[in-house]
């Protein structure tokens, strides 16, 4: 249906309320998702997983680039040791970045 036998005014109304059920309807699922409890225990277990792996694989990856360092040139600092500590690090940074863009999601919800 066209809107050009609309004045300036209603056309004005008629985006308010258009605007309106649409923020209406974006509070409601915001509600509903707050009140389902079901859904925050799958939530959490998400999280675990998200969490748990962003820290694993840089982990898993940092140290195996220390052993192939430390037998590609052998010192007497352990390349093992100190890429392991930077893998948990960069890690954490990357579990935080994850756990920080969820909550993002769920406030724009």
């Amino acid at each position: 249906m066209s809107d050009e036998h609309l004045t300036p005014s209603e056309r004005r109304v008629k985006a308010a309320e258009a605007y309106t059920k649409k923020v209406g309807r974006k509070e409601a699922r915001r509600i509903k998702g707050k009140t389902q409890k079901d859904e925050t225990i799958w939530f959490g277990l998400g999280m675990f997983g998200i969490v748990g792996w962003s820290v694993a694989i840089p982990t898993l990856a940092f140290t195996a680039l220390g052993l192939w360092v430390d037998r590609t040139w052998p010192s007497r600092f352990s390349w093992t040791l100190t890429f392991l500590i930077m893998g948990v690090a960069v890690g954490c940074m990357n579990a935080w970045y994850w756990v920080k863009r969820a909550r993002q999601d769920i406030i724009k919800d």
